[in-house]
């Protein structure tokens, strides 16, 4: 077994209805002001103002930068920092979906005046401290409420990331009845975007890839795939809602320290540049960039295939299984309403070559990639995507 660093928040709570709870917390772990990140989707959705009201009747006095978008830019992430300074907060908040609490751990970190944003893209090159830091997920899918990174749009659709254990909050809050209103689109995207996390972290190279975190990959996968459909058409399940809640939050916490792969390398592109949503191109390029990883893990493949697809236990073969593994992910995709080639989202054939070009790039995502990929791999993979 290889040496390994297993981060994890200070303390997860987990419980139905704990937003109402949230003023107190705030006032013991953050102090007497916050500054909340969200998006405009999230105070639409009416959850916001619980969060609100839970602060305010404990006395913690709050700012709200609710300007935050889907792969957010460096601008939004300055504004909100800039805003935190001014308000003089004692901590941030994150509520709301994987880009506002991405914003949130920046902003938390930056609007302590000891690092500035352009120097710490990377592994590990965050040198000061962070503000206190809760972090609130509103869907099921990005487990960004447990991870070590933030990762942003900079310049012409290209995305980087911030990687640090300092990212880590302080305490992640899982409130199952935050997510019962998410339209079945989002819930079907964010699904698949932590069976991918789940998968990735499984298969990952990363020299911390850890026995926790396969254990963890293993059982997301188990929860993710027994309750996605329900979860999906009927929403209002109190089950199947907690149960992918969870299991986002399992597969977010093994790809925290196993990181992920070409799925995400090959994904980032096609948010940056076609503002796709993080979920809809994992699930667009994950079947084909399985099939190009097969011939390295096809063992490990196998293995997971019987988690999400019980029935595929009767194929004996590995290789077999893999198949019917990769296919049944590509079944599942259409089964939950979405459309599956690029093609459908405007996506021009003539624009595969600059997607391969920016997707090969992403070396820290691929140098955990099962299989080492070209340029020319990632032309073929979304070339079969289109």
């Amino acid at each position: 077994m290889n040496d390994f660093i297993f981060n994890f928040p200070k303390q997860l709570i987990c419980k139905a209805g704990v937003i109402a709870e949230l003023g107190e917390i705030s006032q013991r772990v953050i102090g007497k002001r916050v500054l909340v990140v969200t998006d405009q989707g999230i105070i639409s959705a009416g959850l916001l103002q619980p969060a609100l009201d839970a602060l305010s009747s404990a006395g913690v006095e709050y700012s709200v930068f609710d300007k935050v978008q889907a792969d957010p830019a460096e601008s939004i992430v300055l504004a909100a920092t800039d805003q935190a300074i001014s308000a003089q907060v004692d901590g941030v908040i994150g509520l709301g979906g994987g880009s506002s609490m991405d914003v949130a751990k920046l902003v938390a970190l930056l609007a302590k005046g000891e690092e500035k944003l352009d120097e710490i893209y990377g592994i590990g090159l965050v040198k000061g401290q962070r503000l206190p830091l809760i972090q609130i997920p509103t869907t099921a899918g990005t487990g960004s409420e447990v991870t070590t990174a933030a990762v942003i749009t900079v310049g012409e659709g290209v995305k980087k990331g911030v990687l640090s254990e300092k990212l880590v909050p302080d305490i992640a809050l899982l409130d199952v009845e935050l997510t019962l209103g998410l339209p079945p689109m989002v819930t079907a995207t964010t699904g698949v975007d932590a069976i991918v996390h789940a998968i990735e972290a499984y298969t990952s190279l990363n020299p911390n890839h850890n026995p926790l975190t396969n254990t963890l990959a293993k059982n997301a996968l188990v929860l993710l795939g027994a309750h996605i459909k329900t979860a999906v058409f009927d929403g209002s399940n109190l089950e199947a809602r907690s149960n992918m809640l969870l299991g986002s939050m399992l597969a977010g916490q093994a790809f925290a320290n196993s990181s992920v792969g070409a799925v995400h390398a090959l994904a980032y592109p096609l948010g940056g540049i076609y503002h796709l949503s993080h979920g809809l191109t994992n699930a667009l390029v994950l079947p084909h960039v399985m099939r190009f990883n097969k011939s390295a893990c096809v063992d490990q493949y196998s293995e997971l295939a019987v988690l999400i697809f019980p029935e595929l236990a009767e194929i004996d073969s590995p290789d077999d299984r893999c198949d019917a593994f990769i296919t049944a992910l590509d079944e599942l995709n259409k089964s939950l309403g979405m459309k599956v080639r690029l093609r459908d989202y405007d996506i021009p054939g003539s624009a595969l070559a600059k997607l391969a070009s920016e997707g090969i790039q992403q070396t820290r995502l691929l140098s955990n990639n099962p299989k080492v990929m070209t340029e020319a791999d990632a032309l073929s993979i979304y070339q079969a995507a289109w």
